[in-house]
């Protein structure tokens, strides 16, 4: 019977010296005023060249990424998939705003697809929009402003350069998915989706785009995409999250007087996410679904939808998803017991995936019991080991 309270399964990969360094990681990071200080203090010391970058890649950087480079995430990829556990290759860098940055994240991107062209052990490859797009261009575009017609050929370049990405993927076979960011760059971002879905998933859905269900808007959005896909005849590939960026989400809509995006609770967060996934799976002729959650309910619930519609363990359009070095748990022991999981592996220069890691930090630090429950299940695993040599 499936548990997440396996620790042995659930870091089987995991040596004892890694378990004890990860111990010291998370109690570091239930330390909220350690993160709120430590991380500007971080930047500027990167920003300013001073050799920080050793002590954070043997810290945080070894544990939430596979490396600085693809070849570096290689003994990641093939460690995880001996466990039965898949590989989202993401080249996390994101914010640029230079027409040479935006080219060359293309290029590490055509790259990471390339990768898992080459290995059933990576079944999808991410990107962030603000990689390829500058994100005022993406404000400007989800507000309805008027661009310039510089402004609007740069916006046409960076879409491009999305399909691009995505027309390599579909020649290859390996399904892309479009992260989620802030709600004012969204409806852009949910706009290029759309043409991409329209142009690749003909056959079935190899463009994913991502909802992040801790807005209060986005059951309709998937209702409206559901029936849009009917009426023009494409597939729909969904990502479903439940969030990453509430606290600036409401800080910004205090600050400029609008209207809260966030769910006023978690309750009716976790209530849209429970009918995202049970529209998905009533639609699964038309909806691939990955679940990316670190809630253990979540995943329960969803392996008991899947039991009810009669469908296999390994039904290949529904994927469990969480991030490389957080809740271990629930990933190993639903690999263990057949299903579809796949890690976020997320590899860069550590300087440019320094945004990924301290989103990291801090979401450690603000999901209710996150940190608390990985220093248990960590402890138990140890206790555990001493036992078994006692």
């Amino acid at each position: 019977m499936l548990s997440f309270n396996n620790t042995e399964i659930a870091f089987a990969n995991k040596s004892t010296l890694f378990l004890k360094k990860a111990y010291w990681l998370f109690k570091l990071m239930s330390m909220g005023w350690l993160i709120k200080l430590g991380t500007p203090l971080l930047n500027f010391a990167l920003k300013i060249n001073l050799p920080v970058k050793g002590i954070i890649k043997s810290t945080v950087f070894e544990h939430f990424c596979g490396g600085e480079s693809i070849e570096d995430c290689e003994s990641r990829i093939q460690e995880l998939g001996h466990f039965n556990v898949k590989t989202i290759l993401d080249y996390s860098v994101e914010g640029k705003q230079r027409e040479k940055d935006f080219d060359r994240f293309l290029g590490k991107a055509v790259a990471s697809v390339e990768r898992a062209s080459k290995d059933s052990n990576v079944p999808f490859c991410v990107f962030k929009m603000t990689a390829l797009i500058p994100f005022n261009l993406l404000e400007k575009v989800s507000a309805q402003e008027q661009l310039t017609e510089e402004e609007s050929m740069i916006f046409l370049r960076g879409r491009n350069r999305v399909d691009i990405i995505c027309n390599y993927a579909a020649n290859a076979g390996i399904p892309i998915m479009i992260d989620a960011e802030e709600s004012w760059i969204q409806d852009a971002i949910d706009e290029v989706a759309l043409i991409m879905m329209h142009r690749y998933n003909q056959e079935r859905a190899l463009v994913y785009n991502t909802v992040q269900m801790y807005r209060h808007d986005r059951m309709d959005y998937i209702k409206r995409l559901f029936k849009q896909s009917l009426e023009e005849n494409f597939y729909i590939g969904l990502k479903v999250v439940r969030g990453a960026y509430m606290e600036k989400e409401r800080a910004r809509a205090k600050r400029k007087g609008y209207k809260d995006p966030i769910q006023p609770n978690k309750e009716a967060t976790d209530n849209d996410f429970n009918k995202a996934m049970e529209f998905s799976l009533d639609h699964k002729d038309r909806i691939a679904l990955c679940c990316g959650t670190h809630n253990e309910d979540s995943s329960m619930y969803l392996t008991k939808l899947m039991e009810e519609h009669e469908l296999p363990k390994n039904f290949p359009t529904i994927y469990f998803s969480q991030l490389l070095g957080m809740s271990d748990h629930i990933s190993f022991n639903l690999a263990k017991d057949g299903y579809n999981v796949a890690k976020y592996v997320p590899y860069g220069p550590v300087k440019e995936v320094m945004p990924y890691l301290i989103r990291r930090a801090e979401e450690n630090t603000s999901i209710a019991g996150q940190t608390g429950r990985e220093l248990t299940l960590i402890m138990q695993e140890l206790e555990r080991r001493d036992k078994a040599v006692a």
